[in-house]
């Protein structure tokens, strides 16, 4: 009765383990996606104050992928897992890093915004607005798919990222007609490249959430290649 007990409360405290790691990364992807969204407001209300906390707040992203990092390996010293409780590990740990770089993405936008606050606006700002909205929705869906164990809200994800990449390729295009118009656009329209690749890296990184989700519930990888829209223009930004 006693080894019944005991069996009984391992397993209650690794599965309480397990959800602790769940909810930092739900937190963790909560911040990122506030960053991103302060991000796009900053270029869209040349708000350099913003753009400033943004930078800043950072580190906070950080830290949680330092915390659970700290919980992955603890999972994995003390309990020694397999099966799907290890593919919830090896998950977890690859999820933070993709919103690790989200957010690291959303941190380079804000200081292209600070750049760009300085000189005349030009109007393809609405359009990277309109990217960045769809990104930060793809990332909001992509980490809800994670917490509820939705595989169909993912791959719904998976398969948006092509929108993300089709409003790239659009962009990029309006901004080399200014550019070319007008030489005076040149420096504005080169920190909103920057900033589209970003957005649009961001939505690869939300892409690569959904994968993880697929492997975690199925424990195989989502076959097919990804739906891509514009990928040559800009590879190099």
């Amino acid at each position: 009765m006693f080894e019944m007990d005991q069996r009984a409360h391992t397993v209650k405290s690794y599965d309480e383990e397990l959800g602790r790691l769940v909810n930092t990364i739900a937190r963790m992807g909560g911040v990122a996606e506030a960053q991103l969204a302060s991000a796009i407001q900053s270029v869209a209300k040349r708000d350099s104050e913003l753009s400033e906390r943004v930078i800043s707040g950072d580190a906070k992203v950080d830290e949680f992928e330092s915390e659970i990092h700290k919980q992955v390996m603890r999972l994995l010293a003390l309990r020694q897992p397999v099966a799907v409780d290890l593919r919830n590990i090896v998950v977890a740990l690859k999820i933070s890093s993709d919103i690790e770089r989200i957010a690291d993405y959303a941190a380079n936008v804000a200081k292209r915004a600070m750049i760009l606050n300085q000189i005349p606006p030009v109007k393809p700002v609405v359009a990277i607005s309109r990217m960045g909205r769809l990104a930060q929705e793809l990332t909001r869906a992509v980490l809800d798919a994670y917490v509820e164990r939705n595989l169909d809200k993912a791959i719904d994800v998976w398969k948006r990222d092509e929108e993300v990449d089709e409003m790239y390729g659009s962009l990029f295009r309006e901004l080399i007609t200014y550019m070319m118009e007008d030489p005076r656009n040149i420096t504005a329209c080169t920190h909103l490249m920057f900033i589209a690749k970003n957005i649009e890296r961001i939505g690869d990184h939300a892409t690569n959430i959904a994968e993880s989700i697929h492997f975690l519930i199925k424990g195989a990888a989502l076959v097919g290649a990804r739906p891509k829209g514009d990928k040559v223009l800009g590879a190099g930004l």
